[in-house]
């Protein structure tokens, strides 16, 4: 949502892009949106009618990569900066591979999926820490978006609270008192 001259650039490079299976890395502020972000490209892609699958990295149990993030149609990382190095070389495995072994078997499987990973964390920085791996960053930062904070779009704000406005308006079956 947004007019803001960075957003229609942004909304462009994603019309762009909708077609192809390459990552995406989306950097930004807590509270940009990275999320609906996320999702707003997943439904411009050819996966529109598959999954959209978010996962939150910082909470990520270690068995739950192997056994349930694979197959999907949008795998979205959130917090990717959090995700803990072990997690990260199985992460760039999978990419790199474009299968997985579940735990407890030998049998490859083949997965057919889109990462879209976000982060609010400089990895660059965290590389330099080794608290991020080189190689999953540049696997992941094939297709990059910067999003802006809204304090740099001020000319959003006001689309931004009739959309929320009259999406919440709607859901609690409330009038509107202005236009929405």
């Amino acid at each position: 949502i947004g007019e803001n001259r960075d957003m229609i650039a942004i909304k462009n490079k994603v019309k762009k892009i909708k077609s192809s299976n390459s990552t995406v890395l989306i950097t930004g502020e807590s509270g940009t949106g990275k999320e609906l972000f996320a999702r707003g490209i997943h439904m411009e892609s050819d996966r529109k009618d598959s999954a959209f699958v978010a996962i939150n990295c910082a909470a990520i149990p270690d068995t739950l990569l192997e056994s349930e993030l694979f197959g999907y149609g949008t795998l979205f990382l959130d917090e990717i900066g959090d995700m803990p190095l072990y997690l990260q070389s199985k992460l760039l495995r999978v990419l790199e591979e474009r299968e997985i072994t579940r735990l407890g078997s030998n049998d490859s499987i083949p997965v057919d999926i889109r990462v879209i990973a976000a982060t609010n964390k400089d990895l660059e920085l965290l590389i330099g820490e080794k608290m991020f791996r080189e190689d999953l960053y540049y696997r992941l930062n094939v297709i990059p978006f910067q999003i802006p904070p809204l304090r740099d779009r001020k000319e959003d704000i006001k689309i931004i609270t009739y959309y929320f406005t009259k999406k919440y308006s709607e859901l609690f079956k409330k009038a509107c008192n202005f236009h929405c």
